[in-house]
């Protein structure tokens, strides 16, 4: 009997043990510098995201987040690098859309994207814009939709590149409206928008940010936005789910995720912190300048999240028999 209550006793001495473990590290940490890996070059929306975020979660933590710019690959680089990382709070990797269509692009990642990561934060979202050639003879997600029935395999829509975000939205707006239309892909974005300007393509997608200086100057014509909501940035566009394609979504995300068995309390200790800053001003102004919208959540949220986007766009790469460059 002696022995039993000994051992009772040791072990609710060990559980202790570890819960003040567990406590002494969410106190202590973080006690030096963290790495945000950004798997996308400097300058665009990924890398301006995660470098507002970084910038107020060190000083919400009192220590410095230092953004790591891993490019390549389709972003598969810096989640690779992230994925081996040791999982002590002190890298994170930043991820967006892509994070979620990759695994049915590439055969074969670096890494385990169901489980490698633990979530940790949910940043924000952002719809993409509609655009068609300002002479094509619509004005509306229907209007476009009929006239691809009218005249199916004459409508060109350019994108920025096989794989891409603007590729697979556009893909699923071909499936959802079942028209027959011509994919010409582009190496960027931008070269795509201004062929579409041109004439030379009739149609594309693109991040809000990205094509606001020429629907300004009226080279390019709005006529759908790919959320359920209006966008504030162009309160006069309708959604494409509202004007012609019922449930109709394509969004870019962001969120945080660290290496999996990353300790839950540091977990939940950068979660807190994120989303604190989501509520910030400074977070409001910057992620308005980009036609986005802070979209805070509880972690299993955000993993379940994921796991609902991957499957959304596995049945795109899969209907459209895409596959990366």
């Amino acid at each position: 009997m002696r022995g039993r209550r000994r051992s009772i006793l040791g072990a609710l001495g060990l559980l202790l043990a570890a819960a003040m473990a567990a406590g002494a590290r969410a106190e202590s940490y973080p006690t030096k510098p963290i790495r945000l890996i950004v798997p996308f070059p400097p300058g665009g929306s990924n890398d301006i995201v995660g470098r507002m975020v970084g910038a107020q979660l060190g000083d919400r933590l009192g220590q410095s987040i230092v953004v790591d710019n891993r490019s390549g690959a389709g972003a598969t680089i810096g989640a690779a690098i992230a994925a081996s990382a040791a999982p002590d709070g002190y890298t994170l990797l930043l991820i967006s859309a892509s994070f979620v269509y990759n695994p049915s692009l590439y055969k074969h990642l670096p890494y385990d994207p169901a489980h490698a990561f633990a979530p940790v934060a949910m940043l924000g979202s952002g719809p993409l814009a509609l655009l068609v050639t300002p002479s094509l003879p619509v004005n509306s997600t229907k209007e476009l939709l009929a006239l691809a029935r009218e005249k199916p395999g004459q409508i060109n829509y350019a994108t920025a590149g096989i794989g891409s975000l603007i590729h697979l939205a556009s893909e699923l707006f071909r499936i959802q409206g079942k028209v027959d239309m011509i994919h010409v892909p582009y190496k960027g974005g931008a070269p795509a928008m201004l062929d579409v300007a041109a004439g030379q393509a009739q149609m594309t997608m693109a991040t809000i940010i990205q094509c606001l200086p020429m629907i300004h100057n009226k080279q390019l014509k709005p006529i759908g936005i790919s959320a359920l909501k209006r966008s504030p940035v162009l309160p006069d566009v309708p959604t494409i789910d509202e004007s012609g394609l019922p449930g109709f979504v394509a969004n870019n995300w962001w969120g945080v995720l660290a290496p999996a068995a990353t300790p839950r309390e540091i977990l939940d200790q950068l979660h807190d912190a994120i989303n604190a800053i989501l509520s910030s001003d400074e977070t409001r102004r910057r992620f308005d300048a980009e036609g986005a919208t802070a979209t805070p959540m509880t972690r299993d949220a955000f993993a379940g999240y994921i796991t609902e986007e991957t499957g959304k766009w596995a049945e795109v790469v899969k209907q459209a028999d895409i596959k990366a460059e």
